[in-house]
């Protein structure tokens, strides 16, 4: 500052000179009137010699002062380079030394977001151009580099929470438009069965609440934490009750995959009510019953000995294959024929009779009879007797014997042709005679503990059970097991 202040003093004094010269080279003159055209030019008069000393004095002042005005002006010139090189070196170090600062703060910071890179440069470049324009120290010192990288990283960051704030709410959009059609993806097996209107309109209902949920939620974890489930478990739930009470009868056949159970339908309700979720509840399928009589033929080894009667509750058990699992696949069915088989129906038999009798009788008669006389004269002793003995004895024996034998050889089945053509006498008597044979048969084995027919005998049966049972029954009929339902 100080050697621009002596520069500044240095061309006004020059400046000073060269007004101080003007004045004494030019003499005061007093205004001529410009010639006419009629006026003559005066003859020049002769110079003395004073006037010519004066003029030389003028000149050799002029001179000097010219010459000292050069020399100051080059030593002033010369000074004010020497001023004018050093403040160019000191600004242009400053100028570096600004860049460079500038440049260290700007690399420091990772602007990787290149949308948002570009705002915060525009602040760098600001800066860069400042620096590069100033002119003076002054100047350059007044550039605050520290407060433009603030600024590029206030605006860098702004930019950067903006495209978050609008990708965010891009994906909060699609993540909702995704969730709606979830939603009503979920309804649309719902909505398509054949639904009563109360029941129908409160499904629309969910539906709305859930998508005027969706449209509310403020953050895409509020919109993930919708769910349509307890929605859907209780709506499906009123559907299948609704179902159940459209079926005529008190009973329906409840299927979940291959197993099928006929229930009651508060059993059906019970089963479904305790279910607590609705992709469980949809494996479920209601259906109504309708009974149909099938025939088997089966050993009786399979169907509860054979010791089966028309009325009776059965269930039904398979097996796939000789080495699979038995498992249930009709939980209830119902009898209503047994036949034996043909050769229950031969009758064989034979009989005979032997009979004797014996008789023996024999009697003995014996008779003894004795007499003894004793006499004692003196001492001699005397003594006479007599003894008499009869025997008679009788004998008698008999003996019959007497034997008999029969056989017989029946065939029912035929019998039964010829009562049903007519060909029989008292057929009536025959028929009455034959009635519930085959039970009496197997009445008799229980009875006596004697088994009579054997367990690979085959007995044809008519079982009456829903519809929906039929197919697995006849697939696994190779393997099929009747059980009677004890009461």
């Amino acid at each position: 500052m100080v050697v621009l202040k002596v520069a500044e003093d240095i061309e006004a004094k020059i400046r000073r000179l060269r007004e101080l010269g003007k004045v004494t080279a030019e003499p005061e003159t007093p205004p001529v009137k410009p010639p006419t055209a009629s006026a003559k030019k005066p003859p020049r008069r002769p110079r003395s010699i004073s006037s010519i000393r004066e003029r030389e004095r003028r000149k050799r002042i002029l001179i000097g002062a010219s010459v000292l005005i050069i020399i100051i002006l080059l030593i002033s010139v010369g000074f004010y380079s020497y001023l004018q090189s050093r403040n160019t070196a000191k600004l242009k170090e400053l100028r570096t030394s600004k860049i460079n600062e500038l440049n260290s703060y700007f690399s420091s910071y990772n602007f990787s977001n290149k949308n948002c890179a570009q705002k915060a440069f525009q602040f760098r470049d600001l800066a860069l151009r400042q620096i590069q324009t100033a002119n003076s120290i002054d100047e350059l010192e007044g550039i605050d580099v520290k407060a433009y990288f603030d600024k590029a990283v206030q605006e860098y960051s702004e930019c950067v929470r903006e495209q978050e704030r609008i990708a965010y709410e891009e994906q909060l959009n699609q993540t909702k438009q995704t969730k709606i059609k979830e939603i009503r993806a979920a309804f649309q097996p719902l909505l398509s069965m054949p639904l009563p209107d109360s029941l129908k309109a409160k499904v629309v209902s969910a539906m709305k609440t859930l998508e005027s949920q969706i449209a509310n939620a403020q953050t895409i974890e509020e919109v993930e934490s919708i769910s349509p489930d307890s929605y859907l478990l209780s709506l499906w739930r009123d559907y299948y009750f609704w179902k159940i009470d459209e079926i005529p009868g008190s009973e329906v056949v409840l299927e979940r995959g291959s197993s099928k159970q006929l229930v009651s339908k508060s059993e059906a309700k019970a089963v479904l009510g305790a279910v607590t979720d609705y992709t469980e509840l949809l494996q479920y399928n209601v259906h109504e019953v309708q009974y149909v009589e099938i025939a088997l033929v089966l050993p009786r080894e399979r169907i509860t000995g054979g010791f089966l009667k028309p009325g009776d509750t059965v269930m039904f058990f398979a097996k796939n294959g000789t080495k699979g699992i038995y498992r249930e696949i009709v939980n209830q069915g119902y009898v209503e024929l047994v036949l034996l088989p043909t050769h229950a129906g031969q009758i064989s038999a034979s009989e005979s009779q032997t009979q004797s009798s014996s008789s023996t009788s024999s009697t003995s008669t014996t008779y003894n009879e004795n007499h003894a006389t004793t006499y004692n004269p003196g001492s001699f002793q005397y003594s006479n007797g007599t003894t008499a003995s009869d025997t008679y004895s009788n004998s008698q024996s008999a003996s019959q014997s007497s034997s008999a034998s029969y056989s017989y050889n029946v065939d029912l089945k035929e019998i039964l042709k010829a009562i049903a053509a007519g060909k029989i006498q008292a057929s009536d008597q025959a028929k009455q005679a034959l009635e519930n044979y085959g039970w009496k048969i197997i009445d008799l084995e229980q009875s006596s503990d004697i088994l009579v027919l054997s367990p690979d005998t085959e007995f044809l049966i008519v079982v009456k059970v829903p519809s929906i049972f039929v197919p697995d029954i006849l697939q696994n009929q190779q393997y099929l097991y009747i059980a009677k339902v004890s009461t």
